[in-house]
């Protein structure tokens, strides 16, 4: 592929001089890659260029004829008579010479032969590729549609009329095409090729992808050349893999495909996996793996990396030593770090049985003053728990070093471990009393907390401390603190998304299963600390009461006289400001953050893996809030009231009321009472549906109320307005 690379600039530079010097010493070498050769054709083919190469055609045919094998010659010479336009009696001689060769034996060869160009000589581009086509005409065999129909299958064929009927994949109805047509958009798939297979018995190919998905890869990337992780995606899901099923089946191929020696498995997410020519041997992986790796870190994740995914690599015996070798030569470089030198010995230890290892590691763990430093440092996750399992067996004080790490490392599989042994008889009331500082201050450990959470709602083989009803009561109201505290926090957005993913996901079961059986006065608490979430719409709230309702049916809201009671179901009151602010979410939501949401979903479909699949299924999730929330919203505005001087009465609490009261202890407030929109508890500001607001509503001036068993005497009443 020496030269492929260069001519492919040129192409693409659209520079015809210079492609044309390159041609001229490409041309005389005295042997060819045929499959370079296959590729820069079908470049040309395509490209601006075809036009002008066409004319100088013949002077490929002396590298054509250095090709020994029938097959990649007949392929070959196809691509040049396709090419070709100077339709000269050399050229038709030797496509007719090979069409004879290769088909003379057939019983409508003359046949085709006159419908593919070659009778009267004149013009003949394309022949071998229409004669081709027409000895592919017949009932049930497959083409592709180069125009966009995609795969189809011939279900009618006249030679008479040179008329085809086809049913196409991407079209509706069975289409009519001509022969002169069809020589233009039609290229003949063979009934083993990846595409034909795909449209014609997609469950049997599901079948055989799900027991073999290597050998799904291999078939698409033979058959349709290189693709990148989203291209692949967009051949195989829905079409072959069921959606629902993707994430999980290309997680197990994709880990499969690293480890075969045929597939050429690409460094960066957008570049494409390429189908070799043969396999790989295990010197060459190793070669390939470790070129130009210097760094320490490199050989080390390299040399693991290579290891762990190359099926029987130290079966070699020479590349076992020369892995070997190099790693014990590593550890004299000068300014390796502590967590390096550890794991070259954790290395050298689990995969070559390198004894003076063992007596290392005990050393580095055993002395090291700063060990909980040296595992965070460890890049490769499986020596991070394999240091783990040194500090437990090498040293007295691994339940403080566990604790420690049990808030500091990030990955889930190893706390799982750390809780594991902590949880235990002789360590557990030092596991309880970290976690009670956690319930204090879960913003202190955020990602610590929300792990912690999921793992005491989700186990139940489990005896974990707080495990119990009360235990989660502590759990879900410190929740709710430290989903508050993250909501303008731009570095823990992926956290707080994840927060609220788990709270709304299957319409609140996580809501609905932790508040069965609360009390009434853990139900009040949790819809106060919900309140303050600015993050949580009217409609989330609005689902939220009501779940909070279903177990404790006191909490909801008694009828009232109209435009002072708790809960009005025809009019929502507001302040002119308030209603302007509605009116411009409503703006923001329709016209920016719908289109955002669009970009977000779109780039996020273009990905492909597991993480792009979460991004997807969150911007999916944000869809349905932001629609969920300009619906709540626009239908609240439809019944809007605004509020006027005359509705706001002087003699009573109510709707516009500003009012002075004073409690037991003689301490004077002044709240104001409006509608839900323009409330702020923090300006005292009460939203008419609040407890508060209807403690008050309806009392006059002297009089006294209770809340929360506390007693207030109103001191004065005035309007908001003035």
């Amino acid at each position: 592929m020496g030269y492929l690379k260069e001519f492919l600039t040129q192409i693409n530079n659209r520079d015809f001089h210079k492609f044309l010097v390159l041609w001229e010493e490409y041309c005389t070498s005295d042997t060819v890659d045929t499959e370079e050769f296959s590729q820069l054709l079908k470049a040309i083919k395509s490209s601006d260029l075809a036009k002008h190469f066409g004319q100088i055609i013949e002077t490929a045919l002396p590298l054509w004829k250095t090709i020994a094998d029938p097959a990649q010659s007949y392929e070959i010479l196809r691509l040049l008579i396709d090419l070709q336009t100077t339709n000269s009696p050399a050229l038709v001689d030797l496509a007719i010479e090979i069409l004879q060769k290769h088909h003379g034996h057939e019983a409508k060869f003359n046949e085709r032969l006159k419908l593919a160009g070659l009778r009267n000589k004149d013009q003949f581009q394309g022949a071998l590729s229409k004669y081709d086509l027409v000895a592919h005409m017949a009932k049930g065999n497959m083409v592709f549609h180069v125009g966009g129909w995609g795969t189809g299958e011939i279900m009618e064929v006249s030679f008479v009329r040179e008329h085809l009927v086809i049913e196409f994949e991407n079209v509706s109805g069975r289409k009519d095409l001509s022969f002169a047509n069809a020589f233009k958009t039609l290229i003949p798939l063979s009934t083993n090729h990846f595409l034909a297979r795909r449209f014609a018995d997609p469950d049997r190919l599901e079948r055989e992808g799900r027991e073999d998905p290597v050998g799904l890869i291999k078939l698409l990337l033979h058959d349709i050349g290189p693709r990148t992780a989203a291209e692949i995606k967009d051949e195989l899901s829905e079409l072959v893999i069921p959606e629902k099923d993707w994430t999980k089946w290309w997680q197990g191929a994709r880990a499969k495909i690293k480890k075969d020696p045929l597939i050429e498995t690409p460094d960066h997410l957008k570049e494409p996996f390429h189908l070799r020519k043969a396999e790989l041997s295990t010197e060459e992986r190793l070669k390939n793996a470790m070129h130009n790796k210097t760094d320490a870190s490199e050989i080390i994740q390299t040399t693991y990396s290579f290891v762990r995914d190359t099926a029987g690599a130290l079966k070699n015996a020479t590349t076992k030593n020369t892995l070997q070798t190099r790693l014990i030569n590593l550890l004299e470089t000068p300014g390796l770090s502590e967590d390096q030198q550890l794991q070259i010995h954790l290395l050298l230890e689990q995969f070559f049985g390198y004894e003076p290892s063992e007596s290392h590691i005990s050393q580095l763990v055993q002395s090291n003053l700063a060990i909980e430093r040296v595992i965070q440092d460890i890049e490769i996750i499986a020596f991070k728990k394999r240091a783990l399992i040194a500090v437990k067996e090498y040293r007295k004080d691994w339940p403080s070093i566990f604790l420690s790490l049990l808030f500091s490392l990030s990955q889930a599989q190893l706390r799982d471990y750390l809780l594991k042994e902590l949880n235990q008889p002789a360590t557990i009331k030092s596991l309880e009393t970290k976690l009670k500082e956690l319930l204090a201050n879960p913003a202190a450990y955020p990602e610590m907390f929300v792990w912690y959470f999921q793992k005491l709602i989700a186990s139940t083989d489990e005896d974990l401390p707080y495990q119990n009803k009360e235990g989660l009561e502590h759990f879900f109201e410190a929740f709710f603190i430290l989903f508050r505290s993250l909501e303008n926090q731009p570095d823990y957005r992926e956290l707080w998304k994840k927060m609220y993913s788990m709270l709304s996901s299957k319409r609140y079961a996580l809501v609905r299963q932790l508040l069965q059986g609360t009390s009434l006065e853990f139900t009040k608490e949790f819809l106060l600390l919900a309140s303050k979430c600015q993050s949580l719409s009217d409609h989330d709230m609005k689902i939220l009461r009501s779940l909070a309702e279903v177990v404790h049916p006191s909490l909801a809201s008694p009828k009232g006289r109209k435009g002072h009671s708790s809960s009005d179901e025809d009019e929502i009151w507001t302040t002119e400001q308030g209603y302007l602010k509605i009116q411009d979410r409503i703006r923001q939501i329709g016209t920016v953050e719908v289109v955002e949401n669009a970009r977000e979903i779109e780039a996020a479909r273009a990905l492909g893996d597991l993480r792009e699949n979460s991004e997807f299924k969150f911007a999916q999730e944000r869809r349905a809030r932001l629609q969920s929330e300009l619906k709540t919203l626009s239908d609240q505005l439809g019944r809007a009231r605004i509020i006027t001087p005359d509705d706001i009465l002087l003699d009573e609490v109510g709707i516009g009321s500003v009012i002075d009261v004073v409690d037991n202890q003689g301490q004077r407030t002044q709240y104001s009472i409006l509608g839900p929109w323009d409330a702020d508890p923090e300006k005292n500001i009460l939203s008419l549906n609040s407890k508060l607001a209807q403690a008050m509503v309806g009392k006059k001036k002297g009089e006294s109320f209770q809340f929360k068993d506390e007693e207030f005497q109103i001191l004065s009443l005035s309007s908001f307005l003035n």
